[in-house]
């Protein structure tokens, strides 16, 4: 490149490709020595396609920006929005763009990406038809959406798959079409495509593998009314997106006289030059050395490094070169986890497949290796948290067996491998080539996305780097907040604080301030708030913090129904409210089951009918018993002194008296307790968080049990107490607990945490060693107070009652994916039948 004179750089494109060029060009200080002109077809400079979908979350366009702050004028770039080239004139080396702008270049750079491709079928330009691309393209989705009932989505790759989402979640229901047998053809194999088929029919889409789109029928008005496949039927569908594939957009370098391909995209050589020396091109519209047209961001980004290094003369002899690209993919689609690397379909000669395949839960894992054991590639769909290690071992032999690596924990030997086993030169960012090594040089999260990029991409290789961190440094929550979530509590309750926003805003990172959390911290704040402040869990801001459950005050089961768990406290019911709950269930048509803790579960009712439901235990008595959030869930008893021969204080009262006490309470995970009349325990209490047993002195307190998966016997802490002596420790256990807990720790593994174990808490909240248990009575003397029934709050309230809708465009509709079939008299879900063939 000449330096006696301003060299011009025009880059035509402003994508995620075209903007990574400039920030490579800046890196190299190439923005100082030669004059940047950026044409840009969209109205809006570069931004995160990869995470287009996340708009529909809630995510604003500003937000999905790419470019930093004043990064354009900082480097003096000419940035040219809703102006793209029309002509390129290579004679002149002359660009035109829309508006009749001229610009004559010394290097070109096309950076033009791909476009949609629209099958070419009767209809597919009538009013109603979408394609998935641009933000432009969400918007009018969105707008056209809101007088729809029905959508169809034609493919079933990634971006159809997400396209699929956004329709469900804008209240559709949903068709997904796909020409070949299986989804994500591409991506996995036929037993994969099975796992995630059954998955995503489990949510409520309807899927149409091995057929393809015939015509797009429309009503008297021009607009879309239907579909015709190939096999005959026929789809009643309001709108239709079509994410069929993309095409390279080769349209100018055509008409320039550049060469390209056979099958579209612009040839170009491992310096990314095309025919022309003096023009170059990257990313999807590029038919790269190796002849193949990469539609990935991370092959993008090293073109745009590859053809910025062949710009830089200060190289001295060195020579960077894109011969082909890691073609490892790793997504969340409409909630699965879904990965593919290597030689995913096996095409090695020789290769033996090892798979584990569990179609109940929807998991499906595939390795790929040779006779030698040599790791050639994979497949995982419903768990790929494994992808950020296997990925870095392709092409070696994996230190423990292919079995132990596909095997869920509690199945087989445990795997011990871990990110320290991958080798210094194992490529742990693919989407901007960064290796372990790279990584292992930086202290926190922080500097390795600021050093080298890892973790700004696609997002999948951010918990192995976190693994790879020293782990003694950062005790943060999260990317958001430095601060564990104890100390969050002690500055959300110090401060007063009662919004995450003003938390966030005041005590986060540096670069977090002004952001919109993650989904670790934010449920958490909100259980703070939710512990200190109290008051309506879906009011405002803090609806935004609550996990699943939460957002409709009842939990969630696997075909998109939910269950109902009215308190019972203590476990006593009385002969009448038997007969409510039991005329509600019929009513509903919902299943009935009886809890471990006593109560009486209700499956199977529809988000909208939950208000109704909800009114008829409310009326008779009931309130929330609170299954579905982190909180007291249930005090169970047996019938101690008062029925039984055996006890010695009366366990029922007691039981009623602590749950009706601490009901509501939020915690760093659920609370379960128990109180039984006599020795012989039969209320389970040394399995809770919190258990009482009777003595003929009074009652002895244990706390830290957990059943489940790792049981642990509760420890005793204080014996022959008084009700006045029992309540007032259980008061000041829960509130120290709630106080110096992490996020999700039950009280099993923080009093094994704890420094000085039983002891200490002994001492803290027995012996008052701290000078804390004032404080503690006192809030939680502020709950109790401040205690509020969720169920009846929302129904006395018609503002909260809009939320309870299958679908927010039509809110009389019911939500018609949630189906049931009988079983022993009474329902349950109706889900597909998931039937795998032999691998080989």
């Amino acid at each position: 490149m000449s330096t006696i004179s301003t060299p011009t750089i025009v880059v035509v494109g402003h994508g995620m490709v075209g903007q990574r060029f400039l920030e490579a060009l800046a890196e190299r200080g190439l923005t100082g020595r030669a004059r940047i002109v950026v044409l840009c077809e969209e109205p809006r400079a570069a931004y995160d396609r990869v995470r287009l979908t996340s708009y529909f979350s809630g995510r604003t366009p500003d937000e999905l920006s790419l470019v930093e702050g004043d990064f354009i004028q900082r480097h003096g770039i000419e940035l040219h929005l809703d102006d793209p080239a029309e002509t390129i004139d290579r004679a002149t080396r002359t660009v035109t763009s829309r508006t009749g702008l001229s610009f004559t270049y010394d290097t070109l750079v096309l950076a033009t990406g791909s476009y949609p491709f629209v099958p070419p079928v009767p209809g597919k330009d009538a009013e109603g038809c979408f394609v998935y691309r641009t933000i432009e393209d969400l918007l009018a989705i969105e707008e056209y959406a809101k007088t729809a009932r029905t959508g169809a989505v034609v493919g079933g790759g990634l971006l159809g798959l997400e396209a699929a989402g956004a329709l469900k979640g804008l209240g559709l229901e949903t068709h997904i079409v796909e020409f070949a047998p299986r989804l994500m053809p591409v991506q996995v194999d036929d037993g994969g495509g099975a796992a995630l088929l059954r998955t995503i029919e489990r949510m409520g889409l309807s899927v149409h593998t091995g057929t393809g789109t015939q015509e797009v029928t429309v009503d008297d008005k021009g607009a879309v009314n239907g579909m015709a496949l190939s096999d005959g039927s026929v789809l009643a569908t309001d709108l239709v997106v079509f994410s069929a594939g993309v095409r390279p957009r080769d349209q100018l370098a055509r008409a320039s006289g550049l060469e390209v391909g056979a099958r579209g995209g612009i040839v170009v050589d491992e310096q990314c030059r095309t025919s022309d020396p003096s023009v170059f091109a990257i990313g999807e519209c590029a038919l790269a050395a190796d002849g193949r047209v990469y539609g990935l961001v991370a092959p993008g980004y090293e073109m745009a490094e590859t053809a910025a290094a062949a710009l830089d003369d200060s190289l001295e002899g060195e020579v960077k070169a894109f011969t082909g690209a890691d073609m490892s993919t790793k997504l969340k689609l409409l909630g699965v986890d879904v990965a593919s690397f290597g030689d995913a379909h096996g095409t090695a000669e020789g290769c033996l497949d090892v798979v584990y395949s569990d179609s109940r839960s929807g998991v499906y894992k595939k390795l790929v290796v040779d006779p030698q054991g040599t790791l050639l590639g994979g497949v995982l769909v419903g768990d790929a948290d494994a992808y950020g290690m296997l990925r870095p071992l392709t092409g070696s032999v994996p230190p423990v067996s292919p079995e132990q690596l596909v095997l869920p924990a509690g199945t087989g030997a445990p795997a011990a491998l871990g990110p320290s086993a991958l080798p210094d030169h194992a490529v742990i960012c693919n989407c901007h080539n960064v290796t372990k090594a790279a990584i292992t040089a930086c202290a926190t999260l922080p500097e390795v996305k600021k050093c080298t990029r890892a973790g700004t991409g696609c997002g999948s290789c951010v918990k192995v780097i976190g693994q790879l961190l020293p782990q003694s440094g950062d005790k943060g929550l999260c990317g958001c907040f430095p601060y564990t979530r104890s100390e969050l509590y002690e500055i959300v309750r110090t401060l007063r604080i009662t919004s995450y926003a003003a938390l966030l805003d005041s005590h986060g990172r540096e670069e977090a301030r002004g952001g919109d959390g993650c989904e670790i911290c934010k449920p958490t704040v909100g259980s703070i708030l939710a512990s200190l402040a109290g008051g309506y869990i879906l009011d405002g801001e803090q609806a935004a913090l609550q996990d699943t459950n939460d957002h409709f005050l009842a939990n969630l089961q696997r075909n998109g129904s939910y269950s109902i768990v009215p308190r019972i406290p203590g476990g006593e019911i009385t002969p009448e409210k038997l007969i409510v709950i039991g005329e509600v269930a019929r009513d509903f048509g919902l299943y009935t089951k009886i809890t471990g803790g006593q109560r009486i579960d209700l499956f199977g009712a529809r988000v909208d009918q939950l208000p109704s439901i909800w009114g008829r235990l409310v009326d008779a008595g009931f309130e929330s018993g609170h299954a579905y959030g982190k909180a007291l869930r249930t005090v169970k008893s047996c019938v101690g002194q008062t029925w039984c021969r055996y006890g010695v204080q009366d366990s029922v009262r007691m039981a009623i008296d602590l749950e009706l006490r601490y009901r509501g309470l939020r915690a760093p995970h659920k609370l379960k307790s128990a109180v039984s009349g006599c020795a012989r325990e039969c209320a389970e209490a040394q399995s809770k968080d919190f258990g009482v047993i009777a003595t003929a002195g009074g009652w002895n307190l244990y706390v830290g049990g957990n059943g489940g998966a790792t049981p642990r016997h509760a420890d005793l802490l204080a014996q022959d107490l008084s009700d006045a002596e029992l309540i007032r420790l259980i008061d000041r256990f829960l509130m120290f607990y709630i106080r110096t807990a992490d996020r999700l720790e039950r009280t099993s593994t923080w009093l094994e945490r704890l420094e000085g174990g039983l002891d200490h808490l002994r001492d803290v909240v027995v012996h008052d060693s701290l000078g804390l248990c004032a404080e503690l009575e006192s809030l939680m003397a502020e709950h109790v107070t401040g205690y509020r029934d969720e169920w009846a709050e929302t129904l006395n309230d018609p503002d909260r009652l809009l939320r309870f809708v299958s679908f927010v465009n039509a809110p009389e509709t019911p939500d018609p994916s949630v189906r049931f079939v009988p079983e022993r008299g009474q329902i349950k879900p109706e889900l597909p039948v998931l039937t795998l063939g032999a691998t080989r």
